[in-house]
């Protein structure tokens, strides 16, 4: 019997934007992240990642430096503010239906992202997804860190954690479905059985010819 797996790669794929730059701009728009230039510096390493060349300890580093000395319950419902009020709104509609299907049809479906788990599972749960896998961090003195706790969900590294994942279910998938932009993601789009390539960046477009993988034209 068929049990499929979706598994959805979040930013500029289920949402129309990078969910972490938009998260770095509610955090100066708070007055949280208030280090001069702090969103050209965003926007400088963001350009990496688009590039494959983003190192995340660096960026890890920059990011996560406002929330320094936060409790985590605060950052939880600052995440939670900004998904409702920043993040939700960039939801693409046509991944509003699919998940909406989805749900119906009882599929079960994971979230993966190179963000901070604590902003994948802010935007999972305001989306009914009830698994999520993002970058641990590391806790000291009830605050987040900016140390990776475990292998992070970058690149080879979304391969690992999905398959990690996996193998702690009681289910078992007979095909996995992912959706996914970025040339950072080829790893999982090339161990996945079927891909979608939602507004595909160009490095990653290129491998559109390869069996079974499909461009969508999200909007």
């Amino acid at each position: 019997m068929s049990n499929p797996l979706y598994v959805f790669d979040m930013d500029d794929t289920l949402i129309n934007g990078d969910c972490a730059m938009i998260w770095n701009t509610f955090l100066v728009e708070k007055g949280i992240a208030t280090q001069h230039d702090f969103l050209a510096e965003d926007r400088r390493l963001m350009a990496l990642y688009a590039a494959g060349e983003m190192d995340m300890e660096d960026y890890l580093q920059f990011s996560m430096a406002p929330l320094a000395n936060m409790p985590i319950e605060h950052v939880h419902a600052l995440a939670d503010e900004c998904v409702d009020s920043h993040i939700m709104p960039r939801l693409y509609p046509q991944a509003k239906q699919l998940i909406a299907q989805l749900s119906r049809d009882n599929i079960t479906m994971v979230i993966i992202s190179a963000s901070v788990t604590f902003l994948v599972e802010a935007v999972a749960k305001r989306l009914g997804i009830s698994n999520a896998l993002g970058i641990d961090l590391m806790q000291i003195n009830g605050c987040y860190s900016s140390t990776i706790l475990g292998v992070p969900s970058y690149r080879e590294g979304k391969v690992t954690r999905l398959e990690s994942w996996q193998m702690a279910q009681t289910d078992a998938y007979s095909d996995i479905h992912f959706y996914s932009d970025s040339i950072n993601d080829l790893p999982l789009c090339l161990h996945a059985d079927f891909t979608y390539l939602v507004n595909p960046c160009p490095r990653l477009k290129a491998y559109q010819a390869q069996p079974n993988w499909t461009v969508l034209h999200w909007q």
